[in-house]
């Protein structure tokens, strides 16, 4: 019998697994195996979920996935934390916020718009002109450690302000809805199909979108539980591939993608042309060192805002095993 070292029989043995994983050479045999796997997927609002449908991207999927739906990130990552789902897409700074709090997940996938999405959102009718109007008034960031906190303290230091000059309300995006509706809070950071709905039914107007600001980093994070499972890294591997197909897809087809967002938002198509460059802008980005100076500039801008303290090394919360197809 041939023998062969340890060091060679693992090479050998690690490119077989990885071929049978993603199924590089087997796609047939990748398949039989990921039909046994469920892959737990949380969606910020169910949007994902739907497009996903809208795309035709869900009609040969090999393997199980169960949905669970959550309105917000911190309510996403609270279902990561917990290992009640295996993965989950939301902006980097909330899912920094998350890292911070113990959450033994890692970045496998990330997409990014520039910045666009999340905005502060100010009644129509508002006196509010500019950023520098924000001086004593009352702002809902939504959620602590949300994508919209993050503008939100971007914006104040952009205009020289801090949070001690005005009034945060952390609410829940329902609450801050509502509080939006009855003029509790004068300006209202938001993002997604909540800034669609504010902007169509009420005519809010934009004060700040998050160009300049934000990263536009939208996330796809896993726990280390579903990272050590093959076949469900396997699985991880297809849906960052399926939901990067769909950013394709709103971009080659948007009437297709305009009409489907309306129904979703309930709103009128003209409302969604006027957020349909959002999603356009996405396109995937590499999980690579640049990606984690990005994401370590993130807690670095949560430390000096207060947010966060103590010293977080983000590379260790990376996973650079996905690969972009």
């Amino acid at each position: 019998m041939t023998r062969i070292s340890r060091r060679l029989f693992g090479t050998v043995l690690g490119g077989l697994a990885a071929a049978l994983s993603f199924g590089a050479f087997f796609p047939t045999l990748a398949a039989e195996d990921l039909s046994n796997v469920t892959l737990r997927v949380g969606d910020q609002t169910g949007a994902t979920r739907a497009k996903l449908e809208a795309a035709g991207l869900l009609k040969d999927v090999p393997y199980k996935i169960e949905w669970s739906v959550f309105p917000a990130a911190v309510n996403l990552h609270e279902a990561l934390k917990a290992d009640a789902v295996d993965i989950g897409q939301a902006a980097d700074s909330p899912t920094v916020s998350a890292i911070a709090g113990g959450s033994k997940i890692k970045v496998v996938a990330s997409f990014s718009n520039g910045g666009l999405g999340s905005t502060i959102l100010v009644p129509a009718d508002s006196p509010i002109k500019t950023l520098a109007d924000l001086k004593g008034k009352t702002i809902s960031p939504t959620t602590r450690g949300s994508v919209a906190h993050y503008l939100t303290i971007g914006a104040l230091k952009k205009a020289g302000l801090t949070a001690n000059d005005v009034k945060l309300a952390f609410l829940t995006p329902a609450d801050a809805s509502a509080a939006f509706q009855t003029g509790s809070i004068d300006a209202w950071g938001t993002w997604g199909v909540y800034k669609a709905r504010t902007i169509g039914t009420l005519k809010a107007r934009v004060l700040v979108e998050g160009t300049g600001i934000n990263t536009g980093n939208f996330v796809l994070s896993a726990t280390d539980n579903a990272l050590s499972d093959p076949g469900k890294v396997a699985a991880i591997a297809d849906y960052a591939a399926r939901v990067d197909k769909g950013y394709d897809w709103s971009r080659d087809n948007k009437d297709a993608y305009v009409a489907f967002y309306a129904g979703f938002a309930k709103q009128d198509a003209a409302t969604i042309e006027q957020i349909y460059p959002d999603e356009a802008a996405y396109k995937r980005q590499p999980i690579d060192d640049a990606f984690v100076a990005s994401l370590q500039g993130v807690f670095e801008t949560w430390k000096e805002a207060g947010v966060l303290s103590g010293s977080l090394d983000l590379a260790n919360y990376v996973y650079r095993g996905v690969p972009i197809n």
